[in-house]
């Protein structure tokens, strides 16, 4: 009992203690700028963003510290599970700050937020398209700059999981013995995505389909097109043989 009540004795103390931007601590914008930047790059991000949702309102629009606090108030965020309202904040810094140093950091960490929100090939796919765009907006917007070169990267990514994804459905329509629409969706893949690891596998299975339905002349010019660009791809030889 005395180790209990000496705990909750203690619990008032504690709340004291807790970490808080107290405006009287703090009363001017710059002061309050700074103390939100340092908690921030201390990993502080509960305190970091007191501050910078402070700040949101009242640093006027046109301050270019705007562009700082909306950026870091995202990445505090996205760190939070938020990455739908993080990237909003990113794109704010873009879309209002156009000439500011971030940015273009702002758009990739908006596709990144968005990309976050996407992270199986299974799912549907808005919100994948939207990060795909948003880091193609970036590559146009800012090509030189060290974003741009990230965005490419991503760019590859998610175009692999796109590709994964009609793959998959391809797969599934043969299954169900719906030929048509999986040729759809293998063609698709071979075209849209060639440099993907799925380009190779999905011409496989388009070969497999001509050659379920019996449209040789499809299947032949397939096998040609197979063995030409995608020579080391799994089941190359099995297919193709057939009917050689």
């Amino acid at each position: 009992m005395p180790r209990i009540a000496t705990l909750i004795a203690a619990l008032p103390l504690l709340v004291g203690c807790s970490k808080t931007l107290d405006p009287q601590l703090y009363p001017s914008e710059e002061s309050l700028f700074e103390a939100s930047m340092d908690a921030y790059r201390e990993g502080d991000c509960g305190l970091a963003r007191q501050g910078f949702q402070r700040l949101v309102f009242e640093l006027p629009g046109q301050d270019e510290r705007q562009a700082s606090v909306r950026y870091y108030l995202g990445e505090c965020m996205l760190q939070g599970d938020e990455a739908l309202e993080a990237a909003r904040q990113f794109r704010r810094v873009a879309d209002e700050y156009p000439r500011h140093t971030l940015a273009p950091d702002g758009l990739l960490r908006a596709g990144d937020a968005y990309a976050q929100l996407w992270d199986d090939a299974e799912l549907d796919p808005t919100y994948g398209e939207t990060a795909l765009a948003t880091y193609g907006e970036l590559v146009g917007r800012y090509p030189t700059s060290a974003a741009a070169g990230r965005a490419r990267l991503r760019i590859a990514g998610l175009n692999e999981m796109f590709a994964e994804k009609g793959y998959k459905s391809g797969v599934f329509y043969y299954r169900l013995k719906a030929f048509d629409s999986a040729i759809i969706y293998f063609r698709n893949v071979a075209a849209d995505y060639p440099a993907s690891s799925f380009a190779g596998l999905s011409v496989v299975k388009l070969i497999e389909t001509y050659d379920r339905i019996g449209y040789v002349e499809e299947r032949d010019e397939m096998c040609v097109y197979l063995q030409q660009y995608y020579p080391g791809t799994e089941g190359v030889e099995d297919q193709c043989s057939r009917g050689a």
